[in-house]
């Protein structure tokens, strides 16, 4: 993935969506192109216009955090986007070392989710990969492990782990299991962006995203607007085949001793359906143990190339 094309791309989309008037200028004459033009985003930051067309044309490498922060300021960035804006500076400024996608987790970290037996805990990478869980998050994410075509079309031999993105993009059950499937989306391949500006380089991330873009069109959509977000807290709503609806709250975060990996753990307020749900959940998961129909987490996953 062309890093300097992000850049470009990246500052342009938010340029296009600020008017003159929420940036504080007069409107002026007829404008071409919506949002700023590329003079009046420099004037914001207190820049020369022809150092910020050098700059959103993908020059960023060895530009100082004080200059980020005023472009930042003049693009009104949120917070997820001035640290996207920034990941992609450290990229540019990196030789082309692509993180390694983790697919297994230390037994430690498994042995911690083992433990939480009252709520679905997910972890994942940054490609979507659901790499580790406990009982009840792979009974709860029983559909995208069942994935009716979890090769992509490629051969048996070489399976793909259970990926988040393929299921909701590829998978008819996706719309079903996410019944606000629209902001669900939205918001994976916001997750998708922000990865790729943390590490563009990455082959196994951009074969992913060629895929989807390839095989999707509600995600190539979404991936040409650039969104980005930060991803810690909130209520997600799923439609269990099994189960029904269940309203859950999550909590997620980064694994800081395990770089790449982000735990997800989801609960349901007491005194709640959601709340009986989960045990519904919790017998649904003993059955399919028994069965053995739910994969393993000690069943080494095979990375599709």
């Amino acid at each position: 993935m062309d890093n300097r094309d992000e850049i470009r791309d990246f500052l342009a989309s938010r340029r296009a969506r600020i008017t003159p008037q929420q940036a504080g200028l007069a409107p002026g004459g007829r404008r071409r192109v919506p949002g700023l033009r590329r003079e009046e985003v420099a004037v914001l930051a207190g820049v020369s216009t022809d150092w910020y067309t050098r700059l959103e044309k993908g020059h960023i490498s060895g530009v100082s955090e004080d200059v980020l922060n005023a472009v930042a300021r003049a693009l009104q960035l949120d917070d997820a986007e001035r640290s996207h804006l920034f990941d992609l500076a450290r990229a540019a400024g990196a030789r082309a070392r692509p993180r390694r996608l983790v697919h297994k987790v230390r037994p430690g970290l498994q042995r911690m989710l083992d433990a939480m037996t009252d709520a679905p805990s997910i972890i994942r990478n940054g490609r979507m990969d659901i790499v580790a869980a406990n009982r009840l998050g792979r009974a709860m994410y029983w559909p995208v492990y069942q994935m009716s075509d979890p090769g992509g079309g490629q051969s048996p031999a070489r399976p793909q782990p259970a990926n988040i993105a393929r299921f909701q993009f590829l998978d008819p059950a996706g719309p079903d299991f996410h019944p606000h499937w629209e902001a669900a989306a939205d918001t994976t391949v916001a997750l998708l962006r922000t990865e790729c500006g943390r590490d563009p380089y990455n082959a196994d991330l951009t074969h992913l995203i060629g895929e989807l873009s390839t095989r999707s069109d509600d995600f190539r959509s979404r991936w040409a607007q650039h969104n980005v977000r930060l991803h810690h807290t909130g209520t997600k709503t799923f439609h269990h085949p099994a189960i029904g609806d269940l309203v859950l709250d999550y909590e997620s975060m980064d694994l800081h001793a395990d770089p790449g990996l982000n735990l997800t753990v989801y609960t349901a307020a007491p005194d709640t359906p959601s709340h009986d749900a989960l045990r519904l959940l919790a017998s649904w998961a003993a059955t399919l143990d028994a069965a053995s129909h739910v994969p393993q987490e000690d069943q080494p996953h095979h990375q599709g190339q």
